[in-house]
């Protein structure tokens, strides 16, 4: 293989490990908001928790 060629595969995997590199970062920091996300979630899971068993008072027929 001719010298030149190595050297232009190794430029071209350089530049696919840096696009790899920026679509991870991109969507790591996407990532973020989907833990707002989770916390609102089981903040309205606990909200329905406490709801279904709060105490019932009784309805007395007359």
């Amino acid at each position: 293989m001719h010298p030149e060629t190595h050297l232009q595969l190794q430029h071209v995997r350089a530049a696919d490990l840096r696009a790899e590199a920026d679509a991870y970062r991109l969507t790591a920091e996407a990532g973020s908001t989907g833990r707002l996300r989770a916390r609102v979630g089981w903040t309205l899971v606990e909200v329905g928790l406490r709801l279904a068993s709060a105490p019932r008072t009784a309805v007395v027929a007359c």
